[in-house]
């Protein structure tokens, strides 16, 4: 058995096709089939389901996978300790950050990353904090920039906390609020709201502030990002909320500070295990962001964080 032949098998499973796997690995498809074929013969059963309109993983693949998986990840972990012993940071530093994280200026942080360990790579991926923090808990992200209720834990993770910011309406530049500047939380709830998913930790800091209050508001658009919120915004269907200082960039929308409103947290995770040496390089970088502030260099919690277990 064969790592490349594990790393065909994992890019099958992912693009559900030979093709596309083949073309994602830089091979042909027939060199490709002939290793998962091969790889199968070993051992003694078919990993993948083949019709002429789709691939799936059989029963034996679907237990092969995650192993798989384990494997080629421990097998690129070797490579990087070798490299760090050798005072060369490699491997692949896997972030994930929300869109809307203002904490720390995220391009400029990623940029001196790569200007100072060229051999490292980076994996970024911007999704909902909720599955951030369960990623970082299976350990297929390295660490994570949340924005998540001021109250809300993370058992099983390291956490430093970066910022707390207030929630700032943005309207339509017609809206009758565009030129007020503030309102109070009453009368934004009785505003049509387009926000984030129901129980998403972006959607809760809004629902708890609301709910302390006793006001009732329609959520009548559920959008996956920021950028769609801001979208229809602009074309005037409903208004939103947004992090205060994430606000100032925005074009085409009026922003009206609100009184009483949510406050979010940004905070970074990471797993309880020790980071690898592009993950441990990337804390470090970061924490000389903060200005050499206590916890994520050093692979310690923040005082008053959650700690690892």
């Amino acid at each position: 058995m064969e790592l490349q032949q594990m790393r065909y098998v994992v890019a099958v499973a992912e693009e559900h096709n030979f093709t596309r796997a083949a073309e994602r690995c830089r091979v042909v498809q027939s060199a490709l089939s002939h290793q998962v074929a091969r790889l199968e013969r070993e051992l003694g059963t078919r990993l993948f389901e083949r019709t002429s309109r789709r691939v799936r993983l059989t029963p034996a693949g679907e237990a092969f996978l995650p192993a798989a998986r384990q494997a080629l990840e421990a097998a690129e972990r070797a490579r990087a300790e070798a490299g760090a012993a050798a005072g060369e940071v490699r491997g692949r530093l896997r972030l994930g950050a929300i869109p809307t994280v203002t904490a720390v200026d995220l391009p400029a942080l990623l940029g001196r990353f790569r200007e100072r360990y060229p051999k490292a790579g980076v994996a970024l991926r911007t999704i909902g904090s909720e599955v951030m923090i369960d990623q970082v808990r299976r350990g297929e992200l390295d660490a994570a920039l949340l924005g998540v209720p001021i109250d809300m834990q993370v058992p099983g993770l390291r956490m430093r906390e970066l910022a707390t910011n207030r929630l700032t309406a943005i309207v339509a530049p017609s809206h009758p609020l565009a030129g007020r500047g503030r309102a109070g939380l009453r009368e934004v709830a009785a505003e049509v709201f387009i926000d984030f998913p129901a129980g998403s930790a972006g959607r809760a800091q809004s629902d708890q502030a609301f709910d302390a209050a006793g006001l009732h508001r329609e959520v009548a658009f559920e959008v996956s990002g920021a950028d769609t919120m801001v979208r229809l915004v602009r074309e005037g269907v409903g208004v939103g909320m947004l992090p205060e200082p994430f606000v100032p960039g925005l074009e085409g929308v009026a922003a009206v500070a609100v009184s009483d409103a949510p406050v979010r947290a940004e905070r970074l995770v990471w797993g309880p295990m020790p980071p690898s040496p592009a993950a441990a390089a990337f804390l470090a970088l970061l924490e000389e962001s903060l200005d050499g502030g206590p916890g994520a260099g050093r692979g310690e919690p923040e005082a008053g964080g959650t700690a690892a277990g």
